[in-house]
């Protein structure tokens, strides 16, 4: 019996903390700008105009970024709007193309915040597998999602949205690899 009550404690305990990380989502992604708190590791910063990106291998134009630091990482390249999932021993294990959102964080070092599996973007926009990293000027939580539909528009340059979007395929393998507390490194 105790072997019995023990799994349905875990669960209960999994369910709670699962509704308490969308609640915390939905609270921070519905916060008035007059009294959000700006983040201090980010900022809503859009890459340079004409900003070229210093780590292309050009015989290699997939490789992960030189300048993007060691170990298991997620590599997110502004400029090229691609996506590293890079193991411990620093071998890529999935390479993808994003949308990138309206809002970007500034390059540096992140770790996952929280994740939710199911929830509706900013945008209106029903999403899976979100991994948010960042809070950038305003609020404005940056995380990786996939949008239910498998789309991967444009965000609306009016809307402040930090959703980095991706296929449901990559977003299956983001959602496996990108724990909470995992290393996100955002580079030009």
């Amino acid at each position: 019996m105790a072997r019995g009550s023990s799994g349905i404690v875990a669960g209960l305990t999994a369910a709670a903390l699962a509704a308490v990380g969308f609640l915390a989502y939905q609270a921070s992604a519905n916060v008035p700008e007059t009294l959000a708190a700006p983040s201090p590791k980010a900022t809503s910063t859009a890459p340079p105009a004409g900003h070229a990106a210093g780590h292309k291998d050009k015989k290699h134009p997939l490789a992960v970024p030189a300048d993007s630091g060691t170990g298991a990482r997620v590599v997110y390249a502004l400029d090229d709007r691609r996506v590293w999932l890079v193991d411990a021993k620093g071998k890529t294990t999935r390479s993808f193309a994003v949308m990138p959102s309206s809002v970007n964080p500034r390059p540096g070092s992140y770790k996952v915040r929280s994740r939710t599996g199911v929830i509706k973007g900013s945008d209106g926009v029903p999403i899976e597998h979100v991994v948010l990293f960042a809070m950038a000027d305003g609020g404005v939580p940056v995380g990786f999602s996939a949008a239910q539909d498998g789309s991967m528009k444009a965000p609306d340059p009016k809307l402040k949205t930090g959703g980095v979007r991706m296929k449901r395929a990559d977003g299956n393998a983001m959602w496996a690899f990108a724990t909470v507390g995992a290393k996100v490194v955002v580079v030009p």
